[in-house]
């Protein structure tokens, strides 16, 4: 490990620097998620090559010598990128947001502590990893930018930070009495069984009102009473589930996912019966369903699954990308990251409409905090 040492600078240069690169990351977060959702835009790639390279230059001018090699090689594959050489690809949103996380912490470290040691080596590797990937090897860039990756971080474990969105509506504050009362009692309901984990506290709750508000932004094509019922019952099923088996820390077998999978089936006893409530029905037993017919329980596709449904699919993984979860395998993820890989992962499996009215409430709420 070798050691840096602060230079003898004014602190006000320190501080405007930190306050700089905050700027720049909170801003370059949000250009990522836009570039998931238009990759070739050009302005969006020249922006996030400008917030690099303006990075490089205020590190050069306080003298942080050993971070600026591994920042002037993000720089130059994103001037491939700006100057369409290379191809956006996901990976590159992780490999830009890490290694501002590593000048983040190497520059905080420095003005806290007056030094910082860090790991010269992995920073040589680093650089020459990333400086392989290159207009002529793209066949190659997936893999050597996921290389380069975990260099920065082996595990993907990343700080949660990020604070829930403060933004979002009240639930149910717009209907009559009876609606109320139903919604009260499904909320209520499923109290008790969110206590049965650890990992489920307010769960219905915050994914009822993550789903307002992406259906208020599409114009509430979705009846909402409807929407917030099923976001309130579609996991009513695995209070039927055994507790051992909700809280299995490894991997599942196939007899313990067939299991977890009929919760849909207990779900929708609550509402079965309750003539007011069919559509959310309908939504609860769709929500893990996928547009390219992968989803369960009846492995339906495309126009087959209701909007509703589609909407909750899409909330309910991001729920699950950003709260813990039993399965060691699980990586929590802060917000901002949460939609780059939910993006990422979209094609095939949710509906692109649903996905772009997620990504516009998303990118609202995140200017907000």
């Amino acid at each position: 490990m070798a050691i840096f040492t602060l230079p003898d600078l004014e602190m006000d240069m320190l501080n405007d620097l930190m306050d700089e690169i905050n700027q720049l990351y909170e801003e370059s977060e949000t250009t990522l998620i836009e570039l998931e959702l238009k990759p070739n835009d050009i302005e969006l790639q020249r922006s996030l090559f400008r917030a690099i390279h303006t990075i490089k230059g205020d590190l050069g001018l306080v003298m942080f010598s050993p971070i600026i090699p591994l920042v002037s090689h993000v720089e130059d594959l994103l001037d491939f990128l700006r100057k369409g050489k290379v191809t956006y690809t996901s990976i590159m949103s992780d490999l830009v947001l890490l290694t501002m996380d590593r000048v983040k912490v190497f520059v905080e470290t420095v003005i806290n502590q007056g030094k910082v040691e860090y790991d010269e080596v992995l920073y040589i590797n680093l650089g020459a990893q990333v400086a392989k990937v290159n207009p002529d090897n793209p066949q190659l860039h997936e893999k050597l930018l996921t290389k380069a990756v975990l260099l920065l971080d082996p595990t993907l474990e990343v700080d949660d930070e990020d604070k829930e969105p403060q933004e979002l509506p009240e639930v149910a504050k717009r209907f009559d009495v009876e609606l109320k009362d139903d919604l009260t009692f499904f909320r209520e309901v499923m109290q008790p069984i969110e206590r049965r984990s650890r990992y489920w506290a307010g769960k219905g709750v915050r994914i009822a009102k993550m789903c307002q508000y992406i259906n208020e932004v599409a114009g509430n094509t979705i009846p909402e009473e409807q929407l917030i019922a099923a976001c309130y019952v579609h996991d009513f099923g695995m209070a039927f589930v055994n507790h051992e088996l909700l809280h299995k820390p490894d991997g599942l077998t196939t007899q313990e996912k067939m299991v977890i999978n009929d919760h849909v089936y207990g779900s929708t006893q609550l509402l079965k019966n309750l003539s007011r409530w069919q559509y959310a029905l309908k939504i609860v037993m769709q929500h893990h369903e996928r547009c390219n017919g992968s989803g369960y329980p009846l492995g339906l596709k495309d126009e087959e699954i209701c909007d509703g449904a589609k909407l909750l699919a899409i909330v309910d993984s991001f729920e699950a990308l950003t709260h813990e979860r039993a399965q060691s395998t699980h990586v929590k993820r802060p917000i901002r990251r949460a939609v780059l890989q939910l993006n990422a992962e979209a094609d095939g499996l949710f509906c692109p409409i649903w996905m772009g009215h997620f990504n516009t409430a998303m990118m609202k709420l995140i200017s907000k905090n």
